[in-house]
């Protein structure tokens, strides 16, 4: 009988172990996005270029502004596909190491969590700033309300990286502390 139960318990796991494979097409699905990503930046940077002759200081901080939103997106995107591949799917093999990121293999999901949340702030942070310089540019009135609500969220994402930061931290703390107390059994 126990034979029976460690046979059923051995292949459930692995089927479970196995069942992380599930994850691959999402990570597949995030290098489409990467290239959609690629197309509107090269789409924004040609749009720009083309429009240099008549570009003032401000449309050309518009533009830069545009192009390091796109990369940040971009870096996240590569930076969750690589990470979350490597944390829950399988180790990555290059067979290159000169070419490998320094940082793959080394972010955990606390890290991940991190670093996503910081794009995210980075990332919105472009966005008001880019709506604050464009306010006067088309003549239309400004809509208040329309920036007071992308401030609000973007101090919403503020909160929320320094919540989640402060807990990591606090995490790490209360392990460092775990780790250091006399065994009691």
């Amino acid at each position: 009988m126990n034979t029976a139960n460690s046979k059923v318990e051995r292949g459930l796991e692995r089927v479970l172990f196995a069942s992380r494979w599930l994850l691959a097409p999402f990570y597949f699905g995030m290098i489409l996005a990467l290239a959609v990503i690629l197309f509107v930046f090269v789409r924004e940077l040609a749009t720009g270029i083309a429009h240099v002759p008549n570009v003032d200081a401000e449309d050309g901080l518009i533009l830069a502004l545009s192009l390091i939103d796109l990369s940040l997106t971009g870096n996240l995107v590569l930076i969750v596909m690589f990470s979350g591949y490597e944390n829950f799917v399988s180790k990555i093999h290059t067979g290159d190491r000169e070419n490998r990121p320094s940082w793959m293999g080394t972010i955990d999901f606390s890290g991940v969590k991190l670093k996503l949340i910081a794009s995210i702030v980075a990332i919105s942070g472009i966005g008001l700033l880019r709506s604050f310089l464009t306010l006067n540019d088309t003549g239309i009135p400004i809509d208040s309300r329309r920036i007071g609500w992308m401030v609000a969220i973007h101090l919403t994402f503020v909160a929320s990286g320094i919540l989640v930061a402060t807990m990591d931290w606090i995490t790490s703390k209360t392990a460092e502390h775990v780790a250091l107390q006399p065994d009691n059994q």
